[in-house]
């Protein structure tokens, strides 16, 4: 079944990174809609150089911002990505050849990760497998903010040849900013469920996530950034528990 695919992009103060992201599809989508968050920077003006439709929401999360983004666009089947996020050439080839000939619910993409200018090969990094190419009838965002996923029930899905190329932070202060703001948002979203904290868990659960990924995940192939990167996810897992025991204090 051929088919016209809608990509979907939330956005808040995006400058630096939506021009990658909408170059990167461009020409293999009938449709953009950039869903933003009132950015106060130039981010409107790239959608606009794009022909992006570009519509300012609200912000109530992650996963509530992007449901609403599925349900603006014009077309059923749907590429979702961030927009600090691109897909490399063969998996541009790839979503024109499922556009030509669609039969699944859902496409994975493997999204290969850069920290500060290196290719992530390691660690709980890669591979690192993503729904993001959908038919937006089968199924909604869900998961635990900020950690959204795209939920389908019936899993009729296959993965796509390609990467969707993920530029996570320039910088190590950047890295370190990201870990801070999204352990917080974590925090919250696991007070929200009612999931409870423990000074067991701010202790061991860090401990855990760097040897997992470090050790386990072959995090060290990766080097110095392979370290960094494992050192710093497990301080945002334990800033993530430090701070949803706060929030029952």
């Amino acid at each position: 079944m051929k088919v016209k695919l809608s990509a979907v992009i939330i956005t808040y103060n995006e400058e630096n990174n939506l021009e990658r992201c909408l170059k990167s599809i461009n020409s293999i989508v009938d449709e953009v809609v950039v869903v933003d968050s009132f950015s106060k920077d130039g981010t409107q003006k790239i959608a606009e150089k794009f022909n992006a439709v570009f519509i300012q929401n609200k912000f109530k999360g992650h996963i509530e911002q992007k449901n609403f983004a599925k349900s603006v666009a014009s077309y059923h089947h749907i590429i979702s990505l961030d927009a600090d996020e691109a897909l490399d050439i063969e998996a541009q080839k790839s979503v024109l050849q499922i556009k030509e000939n669609w039969s699944k619910e859902g496409y994975y993409l493997n999204r290969l990760n850069n920290y500060c200018g290196k290719w992530i090969k390691h660690g709980s990094w890669y591979p690192d497998y993503k729904l993001r190419i959908w038919d937006r009838r089968c199924g909604d965002w869900g998961g635990i903010n900020p950690h959204d996923q795209f939920i389908i029930p019936k899993q009729n899905t296959t993965i796509l040849k390609g990467h969707i190329l993920h530029y996570t932070s320039n910088s190590k202060k950047e890295f370190r900013s990201q870990i801070r703001y999204f352990s917080n948002l974590s925090a919250k979203a696991y007070f929200k469920k009612k999931i409870k904290s423990s000074y067991l868990k701010i202790f061991i659960r860090p401990i855990f996530r760097f040897i997992r990924d470090y050790i386990f995940k072959f995090g060290f192939l990766d080097g110095l950034a392979g370290y960094q990167i494992c050192a710093a996810t497990a301080y945002g897992t334990y800033l993530k528990y430090k701070n949803l025991k706060k929030l029952y204090e």
